[in-house]
């Protein structure tokens, strides 16, 4: 039986095919909360996902590694990707736990490979809410009508604002974004007018949100108290 060469990468030059240790220290490379974030592995990473993995080997001289990434769902038995680069691109889209291993080979070095590792993906179920209320008056509170702080793994969105007659007066498709009371350019009136709203989340969740939204234009905190 011919015997494969494992060459970890803890060790250095313990084998005769190479003068130095081979290793790869693979990270993942997102936008986690608004920042940019380098790790090994993603905790609470929000859908849709645009995630860079990098292999960073080192002491690589006169070999040529093989490359491959292998992207797995928990639960399931077997990849649903593979893919062969040093450095490759994927877009989370579903909520759930993923492991991506990464297995570097040497071909024409007697089959001598690096040991896998593995990065863990963990992608948060969806959540998506809505206030019954806003004050579009300037004073930097509560000034636009939009999804609460908090909504997550939204994969697609769509809202429209519409008054008591069913005029349409506003639409936008970023949770992100959202009304600031307006109509043409013009404040409208202060009173009940009725969002709906659309989306999907990354675990499947279809949302179907109308509800009464009471634009309050001369409430204030200082008011409330």
């Amino acid at each position: 039986m011919k015997l494969r060469t494992i060459i970890f990468a803890s060790l250095l030059g313990s084998f005769p095919l190479f003068s130095q240790a081979q290793s790869v220290s693979p990270v993942v490379v997102c936008i986690v909360d608004g920042e940019e974030t380098e790790s090994t592995d993603i905790d609470n990473g929000e859908a849709p996902l645009e995630a860079v993995f990098k292999a960073n080997p080192s002491d690589m001289e006169g070999l040529t590694p093989t490359y491959e990434w292998h992207f797995r769902k928990a639960g399931s038995q077997s990849d649903f990707l593979v893919r062969y680069e040093e450095e490759t691109h994927y877009r989370f889209t579903e909520s759930g736990t993923f492991s991506v291993v990464l297995k570097v080979s040497f071909p024409s070095t007697e089959d001598a490979e690096v040991e896998p590792t593995t990065i863990r993906v963990v992608i948060s179920e969806s959540k998506l809410e809505f206030p019954n209320a806003f004050s579009p008056n300037g004073d930097g509170i509560n000034d636009v009508y939009k999804a609460k702080e908090g909504y997550k793994s939204i994969v697609s969105f769509h809202a429209a604002i519409y008054n008591r007659w069913g005029q349409k007066l506003f639409e936008w498709s970023d949770p992100a974004q959202g009304w600031d009371g307006k109509f043409k350019g013009h404040d409208v009136k202060d009173g009940v007018y009725f969002v709906h709203v659309t989306a999907k989340g990354a675990d499947g969740h279809q949302y179907n949100i109308r509800k009464d939204v009471n634009l309050l234009r001369g409430y204030t905190e200082r008011n409330s108290q």
